[in-house]
């Protein structure tokens, strides 16, 4: 057996992510479907580990501990950019898209864990097939994934992140197709904003002090919500895991700020830190997980993305659509919930980029679906639905 240390794992970690960004700049169908590099560059050290261990070669044991640091860092990033002015600028349509997103997270798990039953597998599997891959990603399929393998689901993470690979290709592949066939379906054509345009914080210029001030704050939040989650976890026997207490302690400090020190807040330093946090984060989850644990599962696991796929079509376009609407903007914001509902944020905004370069501009979609889809729903929906799902069905 190799046993890697912490640091080397760390660097490794990086080298992956580098590596991915790499090839995922330099093969077509990687980028065409916003497969992210950390994904890339983990599961190619993941199939050498399986590669390895199969046949007998050598075993690869990695020192993962700095993973939870990172995971912890980048749900407290998600926390720091629920700002409330953001949602108000919103109005009306983002409490409407987000209440949906909110029914969307509740009816995956739903789905999730009631094929489980049928497919004869841990409902817990089923709750790593629902929401937390589906709407959560790759983050969260990593991050609930640690949870549930916690509790004694030793491939959680690996089932979680085939299912947030086969839904991210599915939002990638849908999003386009669906809003295409609304807007001819009833020649629709863009109309002016129903909002007015906002420029985040992303402006500021990035400097050593208020950089150091962005990690005070994310600092302060990932402290804060680790406490939290232990005292309430120990209060009521309900996990809560350290980066969902973060992540609700980040959001109070962000508005509390904003309130007492406007200006105070830079997104673009935030952001950054959490595209570091996650790249990293990502890297190391995929990296560490044991395929050949998983390879019998392969069947139920398609069969729950293919319900869950079929499912998000049908209801964004025969009630989200109807509800936002049934105009141009409805029809691309449908096209952003199958991108994130499936995937991530950024397949939200490419499926929504593609959608406007053909038929025309709409600030609307544009300023409602990051917000829900980059942090709202998460927050709001999210992490209460999930964690409540995976208690439910805790040994």
């Amino acid at each position: 057996m190799i046993e890697i240390n912490q640091i080397t794992t760390l660097f490794l970690a990086v080298a992956l992510y580098l590596l991915g960004m790499a090839l995922v700049n330099r093969i077509g169908i990687l980028d065409r479907f916003l497969i992210p590099a950390p994904v890339v560059g983990g599961l190619i050290f993941a199939i050498l580990a399986f590669i390895l261990q199969t046949t007998g070669v050598v075993e690869i044991a990695l020192d993962t501990s700095l993973q939870s640091l990172f995971m912890v860092a980048f749900f407290t990033t998600v926390g720091l950019g629920a700002s409330m002015k953001l949602i108000k600028l919103g109005g009306k349509l983002l409490i409407i898209y987000l209440i949906f997103c909110g029914i969307l997270i509740f009816m995956q798990n739903v789905i999730g864990v009631s094929l489980s039953k049928v497919f004869g597998i841990d409902p817990l599997l089923g709750v790593m097939s629902g929401a937390v891959s589906m709407s959560g990603g790759h983050g969260g399929a990593a991050a609930y994934g640690q949870t549930i393998q916690e509790l004694g689901i030793d491939s959680a993470v690996t089932i979680g992140m085939a299912a947030a690979t086969l839904g991210l290709i599915s939002g990638s592949l849908s999003g386009g197709p669906v809003a295409r066939f609304l807007i001819r379906k009833y020649d629709l054509k863009p109309t002016e904003g129903k909002v007015e345009a906002y420029v985040e914080e992303a402006e500021k210029p990035v400097t050593e002090r208020s950089f150091m001030i962005q990690i005070a704050l994310i600092t302060l939040s990932m402290a804060g919500g680790t406490y939290i989650g232990e005292i309430f976890s120990e209060a009521t026997g309900f996990v809560l895991p350290a980066y969902i207490g973060a992540m609700f302690v980040a959001v109070i400090v962000r508005n509390l700020v904003d309130r007492t020190l406007p200006g105070t807040v830079n997104m673009k330093e935030i952001n950054l830190i959490g595209e570091i946090s996650l790249a990293i984060f990502l890297s190391m989850a995929l990296m560490s997980i044991k395929i050949w644990e998983v390879v019998g599962l392969a069947l139920p696991l398609v069969g729950i993305i293919l319900v869950q796929v079929a499912f998000i079509i049908l209801f964004a376009v025969f009630v989200v659509f109807r509800f936002l609407g049934k105009d141009y903007d409805a029809a691309v914001m449908v096209s952003g919930m199958l991108g994130h509902g499936l995937g991530a944020t950024p397949n939200a905004m490419a499926n929504m980029g593609a959608t406007v370069n053909k038929y025309g501009p709409s600030r609307t979609a544009f300023l409602v679906v990051p917000i829900v889809g980059g942090f709202l729903q998460d927050v709001i929906f999210g992490a209460p639905i999930i964690i409540t799902t995976i208690n439910m069905f805790a040994p």
